[in-house]
């Protein structure tokens, strides 16, 4: 027990040392997953990545508060809301797209899901990337404030990065779910570390958590492994148990989820719809959110009709607040002097990150755009030579 209190204590402190620097150079280095996750086109992909930042402009000022961009409307004095914008973007979006192919194709799916569970050979190709999403989730968790987006998006980026067919990805690849699923599942349990050992919340669940601790007399920190060892214990056992039930509901319920999914579109669609709107309007009962989730609705489905990706964009809206005001707090306390982030060792560490990841995504997508044209190249001879 002593060995595990030690590396949650020294996890812990390195968290603490992230200053607005090493947060910004963190969204710096996520925001250089943008390249990995931009499909077969990069230019369009960053041009996907810079809308997303445009629109982190739209709020008030993260630092002396000014309204900008908000054109008279309060209900964007805090940016545009998330989970309208993340519904329009990619639920909204994609019933305009259903609704384009009913007169091109079958309205209804005809798959049946006939395996359950991932095969031995399944599991020998993920395990590497399961591991490294693993470790990924768990570092990124227990630094305060980051977040499973995060920590799933730059373990997929990675995953694409090191893949010898990075081509496939996006294409239903196992290797790109288990990196985004494990990294998701390791950033709860890292999210933990910085909680239980120092009493400072990983993220808004775990924020949470803490005030659950509070109202019971419980006060997160060193003292809590040696005062309340059994909290500690059960807080792990409850981790496990939630794990193990995930997957038997999982296991269990898959066959019933592909069911729903296998409904005739005419009848889907329009229920997704108005769940879709529902779940808008009841996030701050206003009409103003649905308005703005069939507005996004139309963007992203004119950005998908030309090729334009849309997770870009969700990761622009992520880390772009969080670059923007990292950066102008430190500059402030810098008195302006963007030296300071070349006397940050994290900071300068996690730029040169993403100075790297940039370069091997760019020659990653060199690669691939040279095998698919040796590809193109060899079926257009065949079929020549066929003629």
């Amino acid at each position: 027990m002593r060995h595990y209190d030690f590396l949650i204590s020294a996890s812990s402190v390195f968290a603490l040392k992230f200053s607005p620097a090493e947060y910004f150079a963190l969204a710096v280095f996520g925001l250089s997953i943008i390249v990995s996750i931009s499909g077969n086109n990069v230019i369009k992909g960053l041009m996907s990545g810079f809308f997303g930042l445009i629109l982190c402009t739209v709020g008030s000022d993260p630092i002396s508060g000014f309204p900008r961009y908000i054109f008279g409307q309060m209900e964007l004095y805090e940016g545009p809301p998330f989970i309208p914008t993340l519904i329009g973007l990619f639920a909204v979006s994609e019933i305009l797209s259903g609704v384009e192919k009913f007169s091109i194709g079958s309205t209804k799916i005809t798959e049946k899901v006939t395996q359950i569970l991932p095969t031995p050979a399944d599991m020998k190709r993920c395990m590497v990337t399961i591991c490294k999403g693993g470790l990924i989730g768990t570092f990124i968790g227990a630094i305060p404030g980051a977040g499973g987006d995060i920590a799933a998006f730059v373990s997929y980026g990675e995953a694409k990065r090191s893949s010898k067919t990075p081509e496939k990805f996006g294409t239903g690849m196992i290797e790109g779910v288990a990196a985004a699923e494990s990294a998701n599942n390791g950033c709860s349990g890292g999210a933990m570390i910085p909680l239980l050992s120092l009493g400072v919340p990983g993220d808004s669940v775990t924020a949470i958590l803490l005030g659950a601790f509070i109202i019971h007399g419980l006060q997160p920190g060193p003292l809590l492994y040696k005062d309340h060892i059994d909290v500690v214990y059960m807080v792990f056992a409850s981790l496990l148990i939630s794990n193990i039930a995930m997957f038997i509901i999982g296991a269990c319920g898959v066959k019933f989820f592909a069911k729903i999914i296998g409904m005739d579109k005419r009848m889907l669609l329009p229920i997704i719809l108005v769940l879709s709107l529902i779940g808008s309007y009841s996030m701050r009962n206003s009409f103003f959110d649905v308005f703005l989730t069939l507005a996004f609705g139309v963007i992203g489905y004119l950005f998908q009709r030309y090729g334009f990706p849309l997770p870009p964009i969700l990761l622009a809206l992520i880390l772009g607040p969080m670059a923007e005001s990292n950066l102008r707090r430190e500059l402030v306390i810098s008195q302006g002097s963007p030296a300071i982030f070349l006397q940050q060792p994290i900071a300068l560490f996690l730029m040169g990150l993403a100075v790297i990841s940039l370069l091997m995504a760019y020659v990653s997508q060199r690669k691939v755009a040279k095998r698919v044209a040796a590809a193109a190249s060899e079926t257009e001879t065949n079929t020549t030579d066929k003629k």
